[in-house]
């Protein structure tokens, strides 16, 4: 038999409450104590090295002053040897007769005194400053110091020859008045040094030399017990400089202390004092250590309590969660005890209570909820679903289901608020409800603005019947407070058992043909297989189309605008076409429409305004400088971020606005009035030509015409076409061109196809014309090496009838 594996206790537990809680207090405060721990450290370490430092700098000063002192005392010896008679007789005699004789005399005197005090070097030198005996050779290298001027008596004098450092003072010796100068020299020795190791515990040395090249003079240490730690220290040394080492298993710290000299040369003398860092440590580390253990107890302690509140949180807790799970499960009898005095989780359970009691309330709200829909009170999309398919598996019987999608309802929300567009779902609900009271009928809100509704026993006479009851009703418009809201809905209709035999087909296959009434706006729509391949075909011309505009099977063709007064091409309008590699060219009526029903044209139309911007400055390039014109779509109109858009494409092309026309037709312009007239506005300002396309076919107001900031209007290619046979369109274009030269605008014609209709134009005044006599689309590639060669017609070769014009008089 397996043995599972031994289960942790809950405070060691880190998926347990009790586990949490103790790993976050401790946490905690081993990350305070660790923290303390590494703070006190570093404050250790900085306070030794300053400590060290100070001790350092103490050891300089008190050396220097043991130097004095023993400076002192050799003056002292010095001053001795002038004072005694027998010396300053023997000096009296050297300077008389027999005055061989008396400096050698004067030499053992200066050798037993010098002999006397340890000195190394005694000298007399005259009152000139001349040598007159010494006690060895090269005397008269120190002579210089004889000539000072009141010597420091706060300051030894130091003087290095031939790498030995001596101490030397001078006296003058008088018999009353001065008569010559004795001067003693006493070999730099570890005295000093002994005395500094003795009151400060530092040890020294004495060095000489210059920088990276100390050498050592004096010394009482041991070159074993330094390494090669303290050799580089010194070759790295400056003056008053000092290092951290380590040898012999401690870190020192170690400075170079310049010694003052007299008959200074290129070497220097110098004192190298060190002294242990760990010793200055050790008091500190104990404390540390002393610390530590504290941590430790105090940690232990800390683990206990916390494991205690643990456990005193958790099993209340744990008893809460039980009465959960008795909940969950549907036992709403018995009560939730709380079985802590902790207030927050005495809280936690008086709530479970809470909960308990108002379940059984909440449930049958749950219900409705799930079931029905808040706003208009009817059954939901579920519960629809549901009776549908109960309806289907009690009876063979047929039936139809129609679904309705209302028109224009975002219109009403963006425009009027969502209030009111809460208010229109009621009061379409409640029309609704009242055309199938009496029937067979199941009427549901599916979500948004669609609904549903189920005719129990109606073939397809019944369910049309129905559908055209609902579309005259419609035909009333629908009062909201005190805005008039006209109705329209597209309705699809499916039968059982003929077209569907389950709840889901019935559901998708009225939701089909709903979308097909609404895209061919026939009101309503039985359900034919027909649309279900339709539908397919449109998913899959969307998809090669998104992959056209990736794939760059999209290609940009240019038709020339030209002046009708100078013959002279000043413009061009983009056009879009598709190259399909199965295809070919596909035409611009098979998925033009489709895109600006599924709003793909917007995809469309930023592909356009790009390409339109790149061959603008290839052309300018060239030195051909000419506007650009691009068609907009209604979808594209009612994008707020339009202008945004546009703008951020040419400026990635380097182009600016007045290269491009943007073209917006009149139906674009009615469809949402003020929306558009706030992007036209942002468009112009921006300073974009604007142009309205295929004016004539709509129904804009001239009054509000009047407001749109554009600059010229384009003539439907249907009135220019016929002018020549049709004396009301000549009588349309005429108008059209007064107007638009009333309203400070410029005119583009359309469908120019004859030099009579060029002629005809030009003499009503039209500025620009645009058609298949000047030239077809063309490819972007071709269209400058067109423009070059491009010459315009003689338009005096045929002059039109003057009757043509009489009829326009």
């Amino acid at each position: 038999m397996l043995m599972g594996s031994p289960q942790l206790p809950a405070f060691l537990n880190p998926r347990r409450i009790e586990g949490r809680i103790v790993a976050l207090f401790l946490g905690l405060l081993l990350l305070i104590q660790l923290a303390s721990f590494g703070f006190i450290g570093h404050s250790i370490e900085a306070n030794a090295e300053a400590a060290i430092e100070a001790k350092l700098a103490t050891a300089g000063r008190m050396l220097q002053r043991l130097l004095v002192q023993q400076a002192a005392r050799e003056r002292a010896a010095a001053e001795l040897l002038a004072a005694d008679y027998g010396f300053r007789e023997a000096v009296g005699r050297s300077q008389g007769p027999s005055e061989q004789v008396d400096i050698e005399t004067l030499r053992d005197a200066l050798h037993n005194n010098g002999e006397r005090v340890n000195a190394s070097l005694v000298a007399y030198a005259n009152v000139t400053g001349q040598l007159v005996a010494a006690t060895r050779d090269q005397a008269e290298l120190y002579l210089p110091l004889l000539k000072r001027q009141d010597p420091d008596p706060e300051q030894a004098t130091l003087v290095l020859v031939d790498r030995e450092i001596m101490q030397v003072v001078t006296v003058p010796v008088r018999a009353p008045m001065t008569i010559g100068h004795v001067l003693m020299g006493f070999r730099l020795d570890e005295v000093p040094l002994l005395d500094l190791k003795r009151l400060i515990n530092v040890d020294a040395m004495f060095v000489t030399g210059e920088r990276g090249r100390w050498q050592e003079s004096v010394s009482v240490v041991e070159d074993a017990e330094r390494g090669p730690a303290f050799t580089s220290a010194m070759a790295e040394l400056s003056p008053g400089q000092s290092l951290r080492r380590e040898w012999g298993g401690q870190h020192w710290r170690v400075r170079l202390l310049p010694l003052p000299q007299e008959l200074a040369g290129k070497r220097q003398i110098g004192a190298v004092m060190w002294a242990s860092f760990d010793e200055a440590v050790a008091p500190y580390r104990q404390l540390q250590w002393s610390l530590l253990a504290l941590t430790a107890a105090g940690i232990a302690a800390f683990a206990m309590g916390s494991v205690f509140t643990a456990r005193r949180i958790s099993r209340p807790i744990a008893s809460l969660t039980q009465s959960a799970l008795r909940l969950g499960a549907g036992d709403y009898d018995t009560p939730v005890a709380s079985g802590s005095d902790l207030g927050e989780v005495a809280e936690l359970a008086r709530s479970f209570e809470a909960m308990r009691l108002g379940i059984r309330e909440r449930e049958e709200q749950v219900h409705r909820l799930a079931y029905w829909d808040p706003l208009t009170g009817l059954p939901n999309r579920e519960q629809f679903s549901q009776r549908l398919q109960e309806r289907l598996q009690a009876s063979e019987a047929p039936c139809a289901v129609l679904m309705l999608d209302l028109d224009r309802f975002k219109h009403v929300n963006d425009v009027l608020g969502h209030r009111l567009g809460d208010q229109l779902l009621c009061g379409v609900a409640a029309r609704l409800s009242e055309l199938c009271r009496g029937s067979q009928s199941l009427l549901a809100r599916l979500g948004g603005d669609e609904f549903a509704l189920l005719l129990d026993g109606a073939d397809e006479e019944a369910a049309l019947a129905m559908a055209q009851r609902i579309q005259r009703d419609f035909e009333q418009s629908l009062h909201i407070e005190d805005q008039t809201v006209d109705l329209g809905a597209g309705i699809g209709i499916v039968l059982y058992p003929r077209q569907a035999r389950d709840a889901s087909s019935l559901l998708s296959r009225a939701e089909l043909a709903m979308y097909a009434a609404k895209q061919r706006q026939s009101g309503s729509q039985l359900y034919s297989p027909s649309l279900d391949a339709g539908s397919q075909e449109s998913l899959s011309l969307l998809g090669e189309l998104r992959r056209a505009v990736e794939g760059g099977q999209l290609r940009l063709f240019l038709q020339p605008k030209v002046d009708l007064r100078s013959g002279q091409v000043i413009s061009a309008e983009a056009l879009v076409r598709w190259e399909h590699p199965q295809r070919g060219l596909v035409p611009p009526m098979q998925f033009i429409p489709f895109a600006e029903q599924t709003g793909f044209i917007r995809q469309l139309s930023a592909w356009v305004v790009a390409a339109s911007a790149r061959a603008w400055r290839q052309a300018r390039e060239r030195g051909q400088v000419l506007r650009i014109s691009v068609n907009l779509s209604t979808r594209d109109l009612m994008d707020q971020d339009l202008p945004l858009k546009i703008r951020a494409a040419i400026e990635a092309e380097g182009v600016p606005p007045s290269a491009l026309c943007l073209e917006i037709t009149e139906s674009a312009i009615m469809d949402d009035p003020a929306r558009a007239l706030s992007t036209l506005e942002q468009l112009s300002a921006m300073g974009f030509k604007l142009s309205i396309d295929d004016f004539g076919t709509g129904y804009s107001s001239l009054a509000y015409l009047k407001r749109l900031p554009v600059d010229e209007l384009k003539i439907d290619k249907s009135f220019v076409m016929a002018m020549e046979r049709d004396l009301d369109d000549a009588k349309i274009v005429r108008s059209t061109v007064e107007l638009a030269h009333n309203l400070g605008l410029s005119v583009v014609a359309e469908g120019l196809e004859t030099l009579r209709a060029w002629q005809i134009l030009a003499r009503l005044g039209c500025d620009e014309g645009q058609g298949y006599f000047i030239s077809k689309p063309m490819p972007e590639a071709q269209f400058v090496d067109w423009l070059e060669q491009w010459k315009p017609p003689a338009l005096d070769a045929e002059d039109p009838p003057e009757s043509l014009f009489a009829g326009l008089s």
